[in-house]
C-alpha cells in the first residue's frame, strides 16, 4: 500500500532565498518560454517585483499564461505569491550579501583557480539543494526507512556511487540495506520486496532506464519507493511514492553533470542516514559503537593482526 502523495496545496511555497535554486534546478525541464521568465525573475527581483503579470509576459516576450504556469512550477500558488518571494529575495539582495558569481573552469585555469571555482560552485550546489529540499518529503523517506524490513538502492554510473554509500551507512546502524548496479540483478531484487520494504532510485537525470525499471518494479510490489533526482518531472517519479530533489551547478566541459550531482545526491544521503540514525537512536548507537571497535584494530598498527 503506497502513502498518499502530499497534495500540492499542504506544500509551502519556496522561501525567497530558495528561488533562484529552484530555478536553477528546473530550467533544464521547462520550455523555452518558461525558462525566459524564470531567469529573467531570478536575474532581476527587484525589478520585476514591481511588474503585473502583464507587464512580465511582455517584458519576456511570453504570455500571461506562461507566466503563471512559471510560477505555479516553482512552488507559488500563483503570480502575486511570486511577486512577494521576489519583493523578498531582493531585500535579502540588497542587505549586503553579494549573489555567488561562478565561472566554467578553462583548459588553461591555474590550479589555483580550479580549485577556488570548484569550490564555490559546490557550495552553491550544497546550498541550492538544501534550500530546495523538501522537507516534508524528507521525513516521510525517513520514517519508512527506519522502520523497513529490507531496502534497495539502485544506482547507474557516478550514481551508484551514492547508491552505495547510502546502503552503507545504513547497514553500520543495524538495518538490512542493500546497493545494486547490475540491472538484471536489480529487477530480481526488486521482485521480491513487498509492503514494509524500501527500495531508493538515485538518478540525476530521472530517465536512466536501469535505476528506473527496478524501482518500477518495487512500486508495483507494494514497496515504498524513493526517488532522488535532479528533475523533480522526469519518468522516474511516475513510480516514486516519495521525491527528493537535488541540485547542480551549470555543467561545462571540464565539470560534466556527474560532478556536481554527486555532491548534491551525497548531502539529500546525509540527511536521511543522520534522519534515521536519530529515529532509531537506540539500537542506532550501539550498531555504530560495535562497528568502530570491530574496525579498531585496523586503524591502530600496533594491534594490526
Amino acid at each position: 500500500m503506497h502513502p498518499a502523495p502530499t497534495p500540492a496545496a499542504a506544500t509551502a511555497a519556496p522561501a525567497p532565498a530558495a528561488l533562484a535554486a529552484k530555478v536553477r534546478t528546473l530550467a533544464p525541464s521547462m520550455t523555452r518560454s518558461m525558462q525566459r521568465v524564470a531567469e529573467t525573475v531570478a536575474g532581476d527581483p527587484a525589478g520585476c517585483a514591481a511588474l503585473t503579470v502583464t507587464g512580465l509576459a511582455e517584458l519576456t516576450g511570453t504570455s500571461e499564461a506562461t507566466v503563471v504556469r512559471t510560477s505555479r512550477l516553482l512552488g507559488y500558488p500563483g503570480y502575486r505569491d511570486l511577486r512577494l518571494a521576489l519583493a523578498g529575495l531582493a531585500a535579502h539582495q540588497q542587505s549586503g550579501r553579494a549573489p555567488a558569481v561562478t565561472a566554467d573552469i578553462a583548459v588553461d585555469d591555474p590550479i589555483a583557480d580550479v580549485v577556488a571555482k570548484l569550490a564555490q560552485d559546490e557550495q552553491q550546489t550544497l546550498a541550492d539543494t538544501a534550500a530546495g529540499l523538501d522537507t516534508v518529503q524528507l521525513g516521510a523517506a525517513v520514517a519508512a526507512l527506519a522502520a523497513a524490513r529490507r531496502i534497495d538502492v539502485y544506482g547507474v554510473g557516478a550514481s551508484s556511487l551514492v547508491g552505495a554509500d547510502l546502503a552503507q551507512k545504513l547497514l553500520r546502524i543495524g538495518l538490512i540495506a542493500h546497493s545494486h548496479t547490475d540491472p538484471h540483478l536489480a529487477v530480481t531484487n526488486a521482485v521480491q520486496l513487498r509492503a514494509g520494504d524500501v527500495a531508493v532510485a538515485v538518478t540525476h537525470s530521472g530517465s536512466t532506464a536501469d535505476a528506473i525499471e527496478p524501482l518500477r518494479v518495487a512500486f508495483e510490489h507494494g514497496a515504498t519507493t524513493i526517488a532522488v533526482t535532479g528533475r523533480p518531472k522526469s519518468p522516474v517519479t511516475q513510480y516514486a511514492d516519495l521525491v527528493l530533489t537535488t541540485s547542480t551547478a551549470r555543467e561545462s566541459e571540464l565539470r560534466p553533470a556527474a560532478m556536481s550531482s554527486r555532491t548534491s545526491q551525497l548531502l539529500v544521503v546525509d540527511c536521511l542516514f543522520v534522519g534515521v540514525a536519530q529515529r532509531t537512536y537506540d539500537t542506532a548507537g550501539p550498531a555504530l559503537a560495535a562497528s568502530y571497535e570491530a574496525l579498531a584494530h585496523r586503524h591502530d598498527p600496533r594491534t594490526a593482526r
